[in-house]
């Protein structure tokens, strides 16, 4: 039973018959932030005060009049200017949590009305290793699908791989002109990732080495503007904007420069890549003629891209595995090029594309540039597989809402796809973007290794894993009694744990912000982390080993019992379980339910220094903090498996 959501209901009844926007009211329904002034606030009498031009309290005692909350709070309470207190009632909280002993699903019953949901997220390009920039969008799509499918929704997980693009005719120069043969019979994947990236750095040599002259001559004539005599205390307004505006530009394009010789002179300075710099063709123009063979069906390149596909894949595969992450789908972008000609056309005949200046395009009001879906050499876009994968979807699952789970980065585009969407008909499907921020490291700057490549996923896992092991290591050879664990414990140990922290430091985090990464921080055991809760589930798995108890048969109890107030506070955390999932999936933000579990595991401790659980004064008092004991664990264990994290029974 989802507490916060009953006591909503009974209060719009409340306000049936009377003069007012009920919907818009549920909200002031909310948990109370002080625990001394009951568990749950209603604070809708101040606004409907000013609208009734009455005061406050007075409007507050006509509203109680009006709520029925039957058995379950103690008689309401007006505060201060109009607040009303709802305090639910102990012996109705004892009789759900007996009742949550028998429910598996601890209170959280499945959606009246399920919507079908396809979320799109992780769609790493298969071309190239997995880095930390596609960890947010696999984990935090990952807990949506868990979270979504767990209250009853249809989901379906589709990873949008990007197969088909730029990159993979990058794949195909480079295989052509600089394999290594030895390495790529000894690992394919990683002679592929080197190929892929000596032809982009290739390609920004030329564009750089190209564009140098001309941004020098553009900076030769801002300083010389810049020398021009300016007096700032005569200048007016705008000609101080326009100074400032002049400065801002000479020091961008001075740092533009700055980065560019040290990129060509990096280049230049390597004598692998240097051999190769003589006699280089525009590599620009080459990888796009590999890339259209390829697309138009050439028989070598397509051999050579369905013998790499099997390679890229399974290292994808090995990551996800890793990561327990799986989807129900994994169509390409390759998937839809056959349909992209046929699409174009059907936006030409709905009238939603039209031609400009050779391209075909789709113009919108809100925005200033066009969407274009065919450029002037026939080639197609992203957007035009988004939209061709739009259309997929909706003729095949015919989902209630689709999200897209990518970073803020490309908001713009997603604003024109969901437009576009519309225009061809689409409308009674919500499209989302699920944005999130970057992932930084402890300088404050997008996370990068020290070469400034964005570091490998699979590295970042290892490290993880490795210091998680230290931890569980020293832990355990720091028992009073020795050592507990094998080695072969403290590796699985130290799996878990790792790959638990990285996961739950990225979800622990407002999606939308952005967050720096800190191995210590996440595997810490103190504090809001992953580590903290698996601690805490094994804490209580060890009281029941410490009695000899099953820690997952029922415990013998009719009535509960309490003496403590944490005891209360526990259990009242323990049924707002369904109202965090809600909050979830209210904004997609599963920061809400590792919000929840660190509280649940705060109260839990609290109430573990406080209350004798084994050696309580009485066997009902015992069998009651057995209890609570037992449904933490379970909630916690619930909680992490729906956010994509493990439990171990020791640490």
């Amino acid at each position: 039973m989802n507490i916060l959501q009953h006591l909503r209901r009974q209060f719009l009844q409340s306000l049936e018959g009377l003069d007012v926007d009920s919907s818009s009211l549920a909200g002031t329904v909310q948990p109370a932030q002080d625990p001394r002034f009951g568990d749950y606030q209603i604070n809708a009498a101040m606004g409907l005060a000013k609208r009734w031009k009455e005061p406050p309290r007075e409007v507050a005692a006509k509203l109680l009049e009006r709520l029925e909350l039957g058995e379950l709070c103690e008689p309401p309470e007006i505060a201060g200017p109009g607040f009303i207190n709802l305090r639910l009632r102990s012996d109705w909280i004892a009789r759900r949590l007996v009742e949550l002993a028998d429910d598996p699903r601890l209170g959280v019953a499945p959606v009246a009305d399920p919507a079908t949901y396809v979320i799109d997220y992780s769609s790493p390009n298969v071309a190239k290793p997995m880095h930390v920039g596609h960890i947010r969008s696999t984990v935090i799509g990952d807990a949506l699908y868990r979270i979504l499918g767990y209250l009853g929704h249809r989901t379906i997980g589709d990873n949008h791989l990007g197969d088909w693009g730029t990159q993979f005719g990058m794949i195909l120069y480079g295989y052509k002109h600089f394999r290594n043969e030895a390495s790529f019979a000894d690992d394919p994947v990683t002679e592929l990732a080197r190929l892929y990236q000596l032809v982009h750095r290739l390609i920004e040599y030329q564009k750089q080495k190209k564009s140098l002259p001309e941004w020098k001559r553009r900076l030769e004539e801002l300083e010389a503007r810049w020398a021009e005599p300016f007096d700032e205390s005569a200048a007016d307004k705008k000609q101080r904007k326009a100074r400032r505006r002049l400065q801002q530009e000479r020091d961008q394009l001075r740092a533009t420069i700055e980065r560019a010789e040290m990129s060509v002179q990096a280049v230049e300075s390597d004598p692998e890549v240097a051999s190769l710099l003589d006699n280089l063709p525009d590599l620009e123009a080459a990888v796009l003629r590999e890339t259209a063979l390829l697309h138009d069906g050439d028989p070598e390149n397509r051999r050579l891209w369905e013998s790499f596909m099997p390679h890229c894949k399974a290292a994808l595969a090995k990551i996800y595995e890793r990561l327990g992450v799986s989807f129900d789908y994994e169509y390409g972008e390759s998937f839809y090029h056959d349909a992209l000609p046929e699409l174009v056309q059907k936006l030409i005949d709905l009238g939603v594309a039209r031609e400009s200046e050779g391209a075909i395009c789709i113009f919108f009001d809100e925005f200033d540039t066009p969407m274009i879906v065919r450029k002037r050499d026939g080639a197609f876009l992203y957007a035009t597989t988004d939209l061709a994968t739009i259309d997929f979807r909706m003729k095949t699952w015919r989902p209630n809402v689709i999200l897209y789970v990518v970073d803020h980065r490309q908001s713009e585009h997603f604003a024109k796809l969901f437009a576009a969407a519309r225009k061809m008909g689409y409308t009674d499907v919500e499209l989302v973007h699920v944005a999130f921020g970057t992932v930084l490291g402890e300088d404050g700057r997008p996370f990068k290794t020290r070469s400034g490549d964005a570091v490998g996923l699979e590295s970042l896992l290892d490290e993880a894993v490795r210091r998680a092991y230290n931890v569980v290591a020293t832990n355990d050879d720091a028992k009073p009694g020795g050592a507990e664990l094998s080695d072969e414990e403290r590796r699985h140990i130290a799996e878990v744990v790792g790959i638990g922290a990285i996961k739950y430091a990225d979800l622990s985090h407002h999606r939308t912000s952005d967050y720096v990464f800190s191995y210590d921080q996440m595997l810490a055991l103190e504090g809001n982390t992953a580590t903290y809760l698996q601690y805490s589930y094994a804490r209580i798995r060890s009281i029941f080993a410490k009695g000899e108890l099953d820690p997952d048969a029922p415990v013998a109890l009719d009535q509960w019992q309490w003496e403590a107030p944490i005891e209360r506070e526990l259990a009242l955390q323990l049924l707002r379980f369904p109202e965090a999932l809600e909050d979830v999936v209210a904004d997609y933000t599963p920061h809400q339910l590792t919000g929840y579990l660190y509280e649940l595991a705060n109260r839990f401790h609290k109430f573990y220094q406080q209350c004798r659980v084994l050696q309580a004064e009485s066997s009902q008092l015992r069998a009651s903090r057995l209890l609570l004991c037992q449904l933490v664990g379970r909630t916690i264990a619930r909680g992490l498996e729906l956010l994509g994290i493990g439990v171990v029974e020791r640490m």
